[in-house]
């Protein structure tokens, strides 16, 4: 807990400030508080709140093939330089043979969210989320106080979210929201960090010019580039300078808000209407291959914003732009929405289109929109289909691109394909199990309970029992098609007696996969502009 003393001038008693303030004429405005609480590694965070063992260590949540990108990471795996964003596979080079991977489980999240934010609305009254794991409060009665008592605030909060839930959170203060941001983030992790009004500026100022809300890697490289380093080094630029080097919109809030200007009201947020992301390269896109990255890149960004949203998405669509500056815009709509990355990065390989057929791409944009809360029980017919065929098809095409590119020295042949084991080939490894026994997948036991795979391989499947209650846990093995290994229901590792409203929530994010106990199928599943609503693109804030 971090708190600036207050200045050393003794403060005016009541009848001063109402002696000054009739002089002056101008009426006193109780001073604002504003703060910001953000819950710490969340699904690291809550993957270790349901999983004992994994306390301590460093955790992955994540993409566990190739192409998987970090989700989230425990402060233990952070220790060793990973962070949101980086590569699975060079998360693991960093963190070592200590670090566990593991699937997203985002009914798990949404339920542990909704607890978190039951307990903050009850607290706060008016709550803008910003994301799963993160708002602005902004409580009536603290209108006025001092910094000691926006402490001991914070402090309840965190303790009772702490006492509830089990998570931790940190909380930064400040006059407006960016000082609030700003405050969190030095807070971190588990504590509590206020920005005093009279030292602002001072304390701010000195701060890397990345620390200011909205400034992203694409800004901040723009701005050293100009000799801009600290949050003081940027505001004291004219604000023709800031534009200049930052664009109208971004250049002028960002100024603004350098300078310490900030009234931006706390309200509740509209739900975003779409959620994506895009890229423009410095050199236009002229092989498959190339547009292949972009489009996966676009793909993973757009992805790690959707996962903080609790809806599905029934559109997809993907943007790309010439060189001359044209824009080409497709999309598809599924019949029922859905949270699955492998649906969704389906229909992304469907609608991108290629040099060979357009001409030299500049841009490469992948959006979410049809955006729906909706009871997702069963992977549905249609959609298992479109998983089947589209793989199938668009392989076959995108096979004759790229071998079509190699011929003409453009591109490297890819290797070939292998199956779940990693052997090239199909051939018959033993026992099939009855279910796929992926890392980290819920399972269940009529002698053990609850539990989660922790590895599989020559007919034999590793299990570790525990759940948030867990004190002791058991670490049993079982033949792949054992009949009375079952999947599990994730949310049972929370152990919470949830709630109708928790319970819709989760449902309404529940991945396919999560249902199987229940006789479903089994398969698995550039800069932010500060205050603007539309979050369509802009640069990810990493995870708490």
């Amino acid at each position: 807990m971090t708190v600036p003393s207050e200045p050393t001038a003794t403060p005016p008693d009541a009848g001063e400030l109402a002696a000054q303030a009739h002089s002056s004429g101008a009426p006193t405005q109780p001073r604002r508080w504003v703060l910001h609480i953000d819950m710490d590694a969340f699904f690291a965070s809550v993957e270790q709140l349901t999983r004992p063992t994994l306390r301590g260590r460093p955790v992955l949540v994540g993409g566990v093939d190739g192409r998987g990108v970090v989700a989230g990471a425990s402060y233990e795996a952070r220790a060793f330089g990973v962070h949101s964003a980086m590569p699975m596979w060079q998360a693991k080079k960093l963190a070592g043979f200590s670090s566990v991977t593991v699937r997203p489980r985002r009914a798990v999240y949404v339920a542990a969210s909704r607890r978190v934010f039951d307990i903050i609305s009850r607290a706060a009254g008016v709550v803008e989320q910003l994301s799963i794991d993160e708002a602005f409060l902004e409580p009536a009665h603290l209108q006025g106080a001092d910094a000691s008592e926006v402490v001991a605030w914070a402090e309840a909060l965190r303790a009772e979210i702490a006492a509830t839930t089990g998570l931790p959170s940190s909380v930064g203060a400040g006059s407006g929201k960016q000082y609030a941001k700003i405050a969190s983030g030095l807070a971190k992790p588990d504590g509590v960090h206020v920005i005093h009004h009279a030292t602002q500026q001072e304390q701010i100022s000195v701060l890397p010019v990345r620390s200011l809300w909205g400034i992203g890697p694409v800004a901040e490289a723009k701005l050293h580039s100009a000799g801009i380093r600290t949050i003081g080094d940027f505001a004291a630029l004219r604000r023709a300078d800031a534009v200049r080097l930052l664009g109208q919109a971004a250049g002028s809030s960002l100024h603004e808000l350098a300078q310490g200007r900030d009234d931006r009201p706390t309200a509740p947020r509209k739900e975003a209407k779409s959620i994506g992301a895009e890229h423009t390269y410095p050199q236009d896109l002229t092989t498959t291959a190339h547009t292949d990255e972009a489009l996966r890149r676009a793909f993973d960004a757009a992805l790690r914003r959707f996962r903080k949203d609790p809806r599905g998405a029934k559109t997809v669509t993907v943007k790309i732009k010439l060189s001359d500056f044209s824009q080409h815009t497709r999309s598809a709509t599924l019949p029922h929405p859905t949270s699955d990355e492998d649906v969704l990065w389906l229909q992304a390989t469907t609608l991108v289109r290629y040099p060979a057929d357009v001409g030299p791409i500049r841009l490469v944009g992948v959006s979410f929109s049809n955006l729906e809360h909706a009871h997702q029980q069963v992977m549905f017919p249609e959609l298992d289909r479109l998983l089947v065929t589209t793989r199938q098809e668009h392989q076959l095409a995108r096979d004759a691109e790229r071998a079509a590119e190699w011929e003409a020295g453009m591109t490297m042949p890819q290797p070939a394909p292998t199956d779940a084991s990693g052997a090239e080939g199909g051939e018959d490894a033993g026992p099939q199990p009855t279910h796929e026994w992926w890392p980290t997948r819920d399972v269940w036991h009529p002698d053990y309970g609850h539990g989660w795979v922790q590895g599989s391989g020559h007919g034999v499947v590793s299990v570790r029992f525990e759940t948030r209650t867990t004190t002791t846990p058991r670490a049993r093995s079982f033949a792949v098609d054992d009949p009375l290994l079952e999947p599990a229901d994730p949310l049972d590792s929370l152990e919470w007696g949830l709630g109708e409203r928790e319970i819709a929530a989760a449902l309404a994010a529940r991945e396919p996969a999560e249902d199987a106990r229940a006789g479903h199928s089994d398969e698995d599943p550039g800069d932010a502009v500060p205050g603007r609503e539309d979050r369509t693109v802009g640069e990810e804030l990493p995870e708490g």
